[in-house]
């Protein structure tokens, strides 16, 4: 089995060949450890438990190096072991995807989640060759999930994602029991630092921005939005007077409020005057009402045609619901403020790899710096977990010890 496994490694050209004997030797180690021969499998507990062993005499990269050594070997394995495909059902897939489609509107999920599971489980699809979708079973998705991890060299993140799809797939659509582990090999997880731009550069990038994708970069920045939840902002979540904006099914569906900037209240109203002549537009020529969330449509029928519902920033042109069909006015597209504001960090000459997510990594960097407790950001972000809000304490420009460069001294 390991000699087989070192003609698959010898013909993978994305490995250096001097890496090779190494990779082989870590997987000998460790079933010798185990005392088993190469042809079983090994749970992920034994792994851990393999690798918690080389801690005391090995060095980080060494263990790091097993690991791989061990992902990929599970994942020959698999593949070994893979039954024979069946003939195609084309038909079938067809029916799965439209049954997945349903099911995932019944329960009411956004369309960007339809989207990608759908794209997953046509790479589902694909991975399986011609396999019948009533063939398929969890082993199939531990392989797929080993696929990406090994082949693809996806992250930790977008496995799951894929992982969230077939699961949705088994469980709602084929029926499938999925209680048992997935002992899968799964993506490292890797610790990023995020991109933050200086207070400098904020204002650069603002300077070479104009009209309407300024307004919403500035709002994005002033209240640390992510971009989706900037474009889907009604009316009605606006409360200038207070200070505060509601962010409504934001990730997570969690409702929460964030602060409003005042610098932007005089530019703002100006704006929603010229967004409420469009309002008055659309309802003197009898147009459809916006899209409202969840069954609000059903419970509320003329909710949709009234100002607070309305967006922020609407489209200026009108489209066809790609649920309803129906005709109506939908909210800006995102491409609209992503390209200006490509253009306007190509413009300021900024090296940095910034998006408009960027934006609200400066809006809590800037927080940070500016003496705001941890856990006010935590809650203006709408953060479940503190770890995840601690990241920017790494990026911040003094850090809670208050370290200076011996350089600087």
């Amino acid at each position: 089995m390991l000699s087989d496994f070192q003609q698959a490694l010898d013909a993978d050209k994305s490995l250096n060949p001097k890496h090779v004997p190494y990779l082989i030797r870590w997987v000998r180690d460790c079933y010798r450890f185990f005392r088993i021969p190469p042809a079983e499998r090994l749970s992920l507990e034994q792994i851990k438990l393999y690798l918690s062993h080389l801690e005391a005499s090995r060095e980080d990269w060494q263990i790091k190096q097993a690991e791989q050594a061990l992902r990929r070997f599970d994942f020959f394995l698999t593949t070994k072991s893979a039954p024979l495909p069946l003939l195609a059902d084309c038909n079938a897939w067809d029916q799965i995807l439209e049954q997945t489609r349903d099911v995932l509107r019944v329960k009411q999920l956004a369309l960007n989640t339809e989207k990608s599971y759908l794209s997953w489980i046509r790479q589902f699809q694909r991975f399986l060759g011609a396999r019948s979708p009533r063939e398929i079973c969890f082993d199939d998705m531990r392989r797929f999930l080993s696929y990406l991890a090994v082949e693809r060299e996806v992250s930790s993140s977008t496995q799951n994602q894929a992982l969230n799809a077939i699961l949705f797939l088994f469980r709602h659509v084929l029926g499938l029991d999925t209680d048992e582990a997935i002992d899968a090999v799964r993506a490292q997880k890797r610790r990023r630092l995020p991109v933050v731009l200086s207070s400098r550069e904020i204002q650069q990038v603002f300077a070479a921005m104009e009209g309407t994708p300024l307004l919403m970069a500035m709002l994005t920045y002033g209240c640390g939005l992510r971009l989706n939840e900037c474009l889907n902002l009604r009316v009605k979540d606006l409360d200038m007077e207070r200070g505060l904006v509601i962010v409504r099914s934001g990730k997570g569906d969690k409702d929460r409020r964030t602060v409003f900037p005042a610098r932007l209240r005089d530019e703002l109203a100006a704006h929603l005057r010229e967004v409420r002549a469009l309002f008055d537009s659309d309802r003197n020529q009898g147009m459809n009402g916006v899209f409202l969330p969840k069954a609000l449509e059903r419970k509320y029928v003329n909710a949709g045609k009234e100002w607070g519902w309305f967006w922020v920033f609407p489209a200026r042109g009108l489209s066809t619901d790609p649920r309803s069909g129906i005709i109506r006015r939908h909210h800006q597209h995102p491409s609209l403020l992503q390209r200006a504001f490509r253009d306007a960090i190509r413009s300021a000459a900024i090296a940095k790899p910034a998006t408009i997510h960027t934006l609200r990594h400066s809006f809590a960097t800037h927080l940070l710096e500016g003496g705001t407790d941890i856990r006010t950001i935590q809650d203006l972000l709408g953060h479940a977990d503190l770890r995840t809000t601690m990241i920017y304490t790494h990026v911040a420009e003094k850090n809670s010890l208050g370290a200076i460069s011996p350089l600087d001294r």
